[in-house]
């Protein structure tokens, strides 16, 4: 792979792959991501310059070539490494579509992640680049693009996921946290506190907010932050007025539904769904 000529410039675009994949492939000059998580898993390849992102506690610098491996809900920020900007193509995956890749005999297996966020593998990294390329270029083959995405996929858990047992450890506390996600997801539209989070989990705030990092390896309020943009990109996608979305996910009103939009995918709702429409 050969670094991309030019200084980078804020923009991003968007296409699908199929079976629920996006694929974004974006450039950033000045950008900075706050912290944020997705509610899938995220797999790309840097594909010039320097990518510095913090997560798990730790700083990563995605050289050109290197690939970087999200899981759901883990949350990291983003920013270029040096004064020339970045950019880098990336694959939004559904949790459940990985999880099919790895399934035995047709039962789900064990959940399988991965085990760190940034990798030097530059085979795989090479076949992360054909492969978008190729489904691009022929977006109507179905087949073909189910049974390519899972063949890499598979490979890419392979060589670098690590298997999380299926009962965590302290099971009722999982249970209890497993309830404080889904209220964060029924709830959202809410101004949610977290006295509430504590009281559906019975702990206490303190409690509550290091054994949902812990667990999900993000804080609540940014999880919840992820959910609402999720929504948000679904009810821009049927045409919503701006405005409207805002009020809908949660946001208090449309400039603050820009800022945290921006902050998680990288460019407005108003240009992401310029771009939308375009393609």
């Amino acid at each position: 792979m050969h670094p991309e000529p030019a200084r980078p410039v804020n923009d991003a675009t968007f296409a699908a792959l199929g079976n629920g994949v996006t694929l974004m492939k974006a450039s950033f000059a000045d950008h900075a991501f706050e912290r944020h998580s997705h509610d899938c898993f995220a797999i790309g390849i840097t594909t010039a310059g320097v990518q510095r992102f913090r997560c798990k506690g730790r700083q990563y610098d995605s050289q050109v070539g290197d690939l970087v491996l999200f899981n759901p809900d883990e949350d990291h920020d983003g920013s270029s490494g040096t004064a020339d900007g970045f950019r880098y193509s990336i694959w939004y995956v559904p949790d459940a579509f990985v999880a099919s890749c790895i399934a035995v005999d047709g039962a789900r297996a064990d959940g399988r992640y991965f085990a760190t966020p940034c990798v030097t593998d530059r085979h795989m990294a090479s076949a992360f680049a054909q492969i978008s390329s190729s489904l691009l270029a022929t977006p109507t083959e179905s087949l073909r693009a189910e049974t390519t995405m899972r063949a890499f996929l598979g490979s890419m858990l392979a060589r670098h996921g690590e298997r999380v047992p299926a009962v965590p450890t302290g099971a009722a506390a999982a249970a209890r946290l497993a309830q404080v996600r889904d209220y964060i997801r029924t709830h959202f539209q809410r101004d949610i506190t977290v006295a509430d989070l504590a009281a559906v989990a019975g702990m206490s705030r303190t409690h509550l907010t290091r054994a949902f990092g812990a667990a999900y390896y993000t804080p609540p309020h940014v999880y919840l932050n992820s959910v609402r943009v999720a929504h948000a990109r679904t009810l821009i996608r049927c045409g919503m007025p701006l405005a409207a979305v805002a009020l809908e996910c949660g946001f208090a009103d449309q400039s603050h539904l820009t800022r945290r939009f921006k902050g998680c995918v990288g460019v407005t709702p108003s240009g992401w769904r310029a771009k939308l429409r375009a393609r």
